[in-house]
């Protein structure tokens, strides 16, 4: 696995943006061997996968921009991708704008399996063996009981990893999912044209695909730490043996009679709920583990029962978990953007001997995914493409492409408000 091509172009007309982002990748593919990343010719050469991330500017011509791409790329046999508000490339992010983005992944076929609706991951594994140990995963926010439906999906893994996010748009959940397996199979139109609309789709990385992935949040602390000592479904009813509703009150020190002052205030606050222990991780791992950041999914409160004291949040809330009360905040998402760059150059090895030679941490990622809220971006680190701009300088100038979501998948979970940073470990020499 070699590092991987990656291109990206806006226009307001997709033919347009489609050749700017094929010049790019061909410009790549004729890079000399003197040139910084001279695998890139390899790369677009023989990259069976292609990742494409769209804007919704382009819905209505998504099945002639794949036709376009595939046509022009006739090594890329497999393609994922999905469209949304804003998608997102190294160091770049364009919102509400026409744009497209590309990476040509050198995975070889045998590691990898795209899957859908049509094509489920479950049926995959019986064709030839191929056992998933991770997935990129687009889902629609629509589809009834996502939760376990991601979590169903998780298990089918080794790692039990998904890294992903929910696809909104104007346009409604479109997803691509292509595979040169499913004409093989005979599992009709909708698998050929390989685009969706709504369900479920991906593709699935076997054992031997090195990624390190990581979750970043977007929130700092309020208050103190409560458990839940009584709860019905989203409703909270007690915390640490007292109504709750009176300990959220007195935690951010809202007086019990103002009503407007108590809901524009929660309007600006969120719950961070920490979950039960992740489940055990296979042993049969990938050559890099799989590990998350804080396990901590933040849901907003959306609801009051003074009758009963109590508050609703946006999830199902279990007695015995821990909430804090906490608020979306700038400084505090840079420093976590951060803190989850530097824990995955450590892991890529560049803090491991400080007597050893020094790792080159951009030359040991072949590629990137990114996917961040759609509450998040540019504006909310500081300035346009400030979110991109920190991982470029953390992790270097390494391919990536990526998409704004209206939810994020990292482990088994759906999480909110937070980013999703997965890489690719280039193959060792």
């Amino acid at each position: 696995m070699k590092r991987f091509a990656c291109a990206h172009a806006t226009h307001p007309q997709w033919p347009m943006a489609a050749a700017l982002v094929l010049a790019q990748l061909r410009a790549q593919g004729a890079a000399s061997a003197t040139d910084a990343h001279p695998s890139a010719a390899d790369t677009v050469a023989a990259a069976p996968l292609g990742l494409v991330y769209l804007t919704d500017h382009y819905a209505d011509d998504v099945q002639a921009i794949l036709e376009h791409l595939s046509a022009e790329l006739p090594q890329v046999t497999d393609w994922v991708g999905a469209v949304g508000v804003g998608i997102c490339a190294s160091g770049v992010e364009y919102w509400d704008e026409p744009a497209i983005a590309v990476l040509l992944c050198d995975v070889a076929p045998h590691r990898y399996r795209v899957f859908s609706g049509v094509v489920p991951l479950g049926a995959t594994q019986t064709v030839d063996g191929f056992e998933p140990q991770a997935a990129l995963v687009h889902a629609d926010a629509a589809m009834p009981d996502l939760d376990e439906l991601v979590r169903e999906l998780a298990e089918r893994t080794l790692g039990h990893y998904l890294f992903g996010g929910l696809v909104v748009s104007r346009a409604g959940s479109i997803q691509l999912a292509r595979s040169s397996r499913s004409a093989v199979a005979g599992q009709g139109r909708a698998a050929a044209d390989g685009v969706f609309q709504g369900g479920i789709s991906g593709v699935a990385f076997g054992p031997d695909v090195g990624i390190v992935s990581r979750v970043t949040q977007g929130v700092r602390a309020l208050g103190p730490t409560r458990r839940v000592t009584a709860a019905e479904g989203a409703l909270v009813q007690a915390l640490d043996g007292e109504p709750a509703l009176d300990v959220l009150l007195r935690d951010l020190a809202l007086p019990a009679h103002d009503l407007p002052a108590i809901v524009a205030r929660l309007r600006q606050t969120l719950v961070g709920m920490q979950t039960e222990a992740a489940p055990a991780v296979s042993t049969r791992l990938g050559r890099v583990p799989l590990r998350l950041g804080d396990d901590v999914l933040v849901r907003h409160i959306v609801g009051l029962d003074p009758a009963q004291r109590a508050f609703l949040v946006a999830d199902a809330v279990q007695p015995g978990i821990r909430l804090t009360w906490c608020e979306r905040h700038e400084h505090a998402a840079r420093a976590d953007l951060v803190r989850i760059c530097a824990e995955i150059r450590e892991a890529l090895g560049a803090g491991d001997d400080a007597l050893s030679a020094p790792v080159d941490v951009t030359q040991r990622i072949a590629g990137a995914v990114y996917v961040s809220c759609n509450g998040r971006g540019g504006a909310h680190f500081g300035g346009p493409s400030a979110e991109l701009q920190i991982i470029r300088q953390a992790l270097g100038d390494v391919p990536l492409v990526g998409f704004f979501a209206g939810g994020e998948i990292a482990h088994h979970r759906l999480y909110g408000y937070t980013g999703v940073l997965t890489v690719f470990v280039a193959d060792e020499a």
